[in-house]
């Protein structure tokens, strides 16, 4: 049995607009919610595409705990040594053994440890291993570490998504999906005391096409060309999600949170 907690899950953060609006927002949020732990995805933090050593050390540094990553996470070279040496931050874990990285860790503040999960859906994803076993085995090595979990599945398909909620309902404290970037309104704690969203939506410009220029998205959907694709710097949202557990340690609520950035940033 463990104490309450409030724990905050950011969506995908997309590039430096979305880091400034995390930035400018998190300490507010941190009071205003009494939080206990802060876990974020930062797949999309490099530019929109990916992270890098320099960049996780910034979100680190703002307080975040735990940053997950997914089908960007090796983008950028500079990143293979970090995910291997820094424990706080993981890839899915049902990526191939062999690829750098790992994909749980633990983290406690104050007596309460959190234990994170990374996961990458297989259908219309790259993913090397199968999404649900690798669940079980990631649970079954926390086993004992942890006093809560929360579980980042990082997919395109909402069906897979859902059927992991009900998968792990009664032996996690959340599951909420990542990668889509647009928040969906099915917030709900499960029955088995599992909170569960299908995707938190993104940190970043929502003024543009899941954080790219719209004109830039536009054109090549229209001419079904090539087009070099940069992030869009309008209407800059924060999306995340606050579940909050009983001493039971099954989550209570999940509240989601869908806050414009500060004027002054916009």
């Amino acid at each position: 049995m463990s104490r309450p907690i409030s724990i905050l899950f950011v969506g995908d953060v997309v590039g430096g607009l979305g880091r400034r609006t995390l930035r400018a927002l998190l300490p507010g949020l941190r009071e205003q919610h009494a939080l206990d732990f802060v876990v974020v995805n930062g797949e999309n933090a490099a530019g929109g595409v990916g992270i890098t050593p320099k960049i996780a050390d910034e979100l680190f540094s703002q307080g975040v705990d735990v940053i997950t990553l997914g089908n960007h996470t090796y983008r950028h070279r500079e990143i293979y040594r970090y995910l291997d040496e820094e424990e706080r931050i993981l890839r899915p874990a049902n990526f191939l053994r062999g690829q750098p990285g790992h994909g749980s860790c633990v983290v406690a503040h104050d007596g309460v440890s959190l234990g994170v999960v990374n996961l990458s859906g297989n259908l219309y994803m790259r993913a090397g291993r199968p999404a649900f076993s690798e669940a079980d085995a990631a649970l079954h090595a926390l086993r004992g570490k942890a006093d809560h979990v929360l579980v980042d599945l990082h997919a395109e398909a909402t069906s897979e998504k859902i059927a992991m909620g009900w998968h792990l309902d009664g032996r996690v404290t959340a599951v909420v999906g990542t990668h889509t970037h647009v928040p969906t309104a099915d917030a709900r704690v499960l029955p088995g005391g599992t909170a569960y969203i299908t995707d938190v939506g993104m940190t970043g410009p929502r003024g543009g096409v899941i954080g790219v220029k719209r004109e830039q998205a536009i054109e090549g959907l229209v001419t079904q060309m090539p087009v070099r694709f940069e992030t869009s710097e309008i209407d800059p949202w924060l999306m995340a999600v606050v579940v909050r557990t009983g001493e039971s340690g099954r989550a209570e609520s999940i509240e989601q949170l869908l806050l414009p950035a500060p004027p002054g940033m916009r």
